[in-house]
């Protein structure tokens, strides 16, 4: 992604597509929010909190939260969510959110939506960790920090009672241990849904070309349920999609489909179609119409495919029309 921002899934009208990730769907769609990328201050196309997208209809599963910009020490960042919140007075680079803490219990209870919160993002520059050690403590730190609250919780929640339904991994540089870090949070998410039986979830961003030099190490090591690839700004986005041909040159959503089924640490782990939002919204890889539906319905033919990513909800909500055109490729 070229900001920080929160995730969440689109869906479709039905029913079925507005109460969360569904594991075994085709269908899903996730969209970040919180970098409110589109920039505008004020008006319809400005970024509204997150309940607002909830309670649509067109709102339905997964919402990661961009930024968790800072792992060592642990920073927050959601952008113009910012006036809404504030540093704490022992913490300051973490910020206190008590709508965003608000949003979430109501995107959950009231909504069925799953709410993850993103590590890393474009802005990320810290370099990871220097020993396995401290990347198994900062996984830890996260989960106390997001994860369900215990007497060991951190006292620095920035979003309080609130529970995220997982995390999501946007590694766009190099990253020392990540792959540790990566591992322990796996593990305190099973074992979280084993005790608690509430589902957690593992995702990750990486870009189209395989493998991704910066999430390979992580995406060999660790068990992810979904991985949603970046297909722009590079060669082998959605828009070197070649219509009507059976076999794509550079669109590569089949590899990935492949690692999916025969090289991931987890069996079939869902791959998503990640394109921009709105034309703006990256340097390039936006596709519409006619080309937007042969490419979903290209990747519909694979047994993987999870669904649709886009980049973000500011930009979303500047196209008109376009998220109905997701919906109607999705589903029909």
């Amino acid at each position: 992604m070229r900001h920080v921002s929160l995730l969440f899934t689109l869906a479709a009208l039905p029913f079925h597509a507005r109460a969360g990730f569904h594991f075994n769907s085709s269908r899903n769609v996730a969209v970040y929010w919180g970098q409110n990328s589109f920039a505008q201050s004020s008006g319809p196309a400005s970024q509204q909190r997150l309940s607002y997208y909830c309670s649509s209809t067109y709102v339905s599963i997964i919402i990661p939260l961009a930024f968790l910009n800072g792992i060592s020490p642990l920073s927050l960042n959601l952008a113009n969510a910012a006036n809404e919140c504030s540093p704490f007075l022992d913490n300051p680079q973490i910020l206190q959110c008590p709508q965003v803490e608000q949003d979430i219990i109501t995107c959950q209870q009231v909504y069925g939506k799953t709410i993850l919160l993103s590590i890393g993002g474009a802005t990320y520059g810290q370099g990871g960790f220097q020993t396995a050690e401290e990347a198994a403590n900062a996984a830890r730190a996260v989960w106390q920090m997001f994860g369900p609250v215990s007497p060991n919780s951190f006292g620095s929640r920035p979003f309080g009672s609130a529970v995220v339904d997982g995390f999501d991994f946007d590694l766009e540089s190099p990253v020392n241990n990540m792959a540790i870090f990566g591992s322990e949070l796996r593990r305190l998410i099973d074992r979280g849904t084993a005790s608690s039986g509430k589902r957690f979830y593992l995702s990750a961003a990486p870009q189209c070309p395989f493998p991704d030099v910066f999430n390979q190490e992580l995406l060999g090591a660790v068990e992810f349920d979904v991985v949603m690839i970046q297909f722009y700004n590079n060669y082998c986005g959605a828009d070197s999609f070649t219509p009507g041909s059976a076999t794509q040159t550079s669109f590569n959503f089949d590899v990935w489909d492949s690692w999916a089924r025969n090289s991931s640490p987890k069996s079939n782990t869902k791959v998503m179609l990640g394109i921009p939002a709105a034309p703006g919204a990256a340097g390039r890889g936006f596709i519409e119409g006619a080309q937007l539906k042969e490419v979903i319905r290209f990747c519909r033919r694979f047994p993987n495919f999870g669904g649709v990513m886009m980049w973000d909800m500011s930009q979303l909500y500047s196209q008109i029309g376009f998220l109905a055109e997701i919906n109607t490729a999705l589903n029909s």
